[in-house]
């Protein structure tokens, strides 16, 4: 299987070098292990490596995390460190000891968990890097910078990337952008999706919520990805799956706190008081989505009642990946008012708001852009925005919107 260079690889390389605990947290089978030993190899570095997978070594570093480090001496690099959350008192001692910069490579999959222990236990001892499954750059060994409104860098950026048509851009949906997939390890996306989300549930779910009816999980899951790109109703979920709202809650809650969906929350402020209050609901993976609502081929899926769905978790999910993997939390909302005025999504950035309109057509309009008025009445003030569409070039409406390909982001 070929690696797949990962935008996140400089980060990584820089943390390492300033930080003496380094944790890559995220969904399983991103990568997360994969590129730490890339960047060591690269480096040339001498660590031992050790997954807590096994279980001899997970009942050691449980019990007795002082007899885990004599075992495993740093520096090293520790997979699926949610297993042994103990360990975690043990690297602070080392570090306050003086623990030098890299002595401890950490993974897990259990994301929000390991982040909120790690900040309990080392804060300000540790550099926590969420990692998602790959973007288009990385897939096409092209890796772009977090999303801009810059044209020059898009007008760049054409000249290294062809922009693919939309039947392209569905076809990579329907894909997703799982790197064993991506790299051609397995081929069956039933298959492999199948046992992706079975290994989720048995693996990362029960450990986090216990008893389980894991055919109800997976109709939970099924009924979460139907609603992709739409506001949040944990009601009608929950009414969908035949569960209380609070236990619907709880299953999102875990669904968020393993990495496989996240939220985009509605921009407001005090000049903008007529705004909606539930968050959107997307997913990392659009493949996941693809298998989950039973999508069969990336044709039914373009032309099916989800396809503008899609390209909008598509598009999201791309710009959200591209903040984690430059290490800056992602300055993402949407616009929704009681009056019905929607943007898909506004980037708050350099003191200004940015306005990005989601389409799947490859011929933009200036009614597209009707919408971004909404935002002058904020106390902060509205900068350049833009049309992401199936578009063929990169152009610009007028002097306010510009025309980006999705295919280049």
């Amino acid at each position: 299987m070929n690696y797949i260079p990962r935008a996140m690889e400089p980060l990584v390389e820089r943390t390492a070098s300033e930080y003496s605990v380094v944790l890559v947290v995220g969904p399983r089978q991103v990568g997360k292990s994969t590129m730490l030993n890339h960047v060591i190899g690269q480096a040339a570095l001498d660590v031992e490596r050790v997954t807590l997978d096994d279980l001899t070594e997970r009942q050691l570093a449980s019990t007795d995390p002082a007899m885990f480090f004599q075992v495993h001496r740093p520096p090293v690099l520790v997979d699926e460190v949610q297993y042994a959350p103990e360990l975690f008192s043990q690297i602070k001692m080392m570090v306050d000891a003086g623990a030098p910069a890299g002595s401890f490579w950490l993974t897990g999959s259990q994301q929000f968990r390991l982040m909120e222990l790690a900040g309990e236990s080392l804060a300000g001892r540790v550099a926590v890097l969420p990692l998602s499954s790959l973007t288009q750059g990385e897939n096409a060994r092209a890796i772009g910078r977090p999303f801009s409104f810059d044209l020059a860098y898009w007008k760049q950026r054409e000249r290294e990337v062809a922009a693919r048509p939309v039947t392209a851009l569905f076809e990579e949906m329907h894909r997703g952008a799982m790197p064993a997939v991506d790299s051609g390890r397995y081929t069956d996306l039933s298959v492999y999706y199948g046992s992706y989300t079975q290994t989720y549930i048995e693996r990362d779910v029960r450990r986090l919520l216990g008893g389980l009816d894991a055919l109800q999980f997976s109709d939970f899951m099924r009924a979460a990805a139907a609603r992709c790109s739409q506001m949040l109703n944990v009601a009608s979920i929950a009414e969908d799956v035949g569960i209380r709202p609070e236990k619907a809650k709880a299953w999102l809650s875990v669904l968020e706190k393993s990495g496989v969906v996240f939220y985009l929350h509605p921009y407001s402020n005090n000049q903008l008081k007529r705004t909606v209050k539930a968050p959107k609901l997307y997913f990392h993976d659009c493949g996941l989505v693809a298998y989950l609502t039973k999508w069969m081929s990336p044709q039914t899926m373009e032309a099916g009642a989800m396809s503008g769905a899609f390209m909008e978790n598509f598009v999201v999910s791309e710009i959200w990946k591209g903040y984690l993997n430059a290490g800056i939390e992602p300055p993402l909302y949407y616009y929704r008012d009681h009056d019905g005025r929607e943007i898909d999504l506004v980037v708050e950035a350099d003191g200004e708001l940015h306005p990005v309109e989601i389409k799947k057509t490859a011929s933009p309009n200036k009614g597209m852009a009707r919408g971004f008025g909404a935002l002058d009445r904020s106390s902060v003030p509205r900068g350049i925005g833009a049309i992401v569409c199936a578009a063929e070039k990169v152009s610009a409406l007028d002097g306010d919107t510009l025309v980006i390909p999705t295919g280049l982001l």
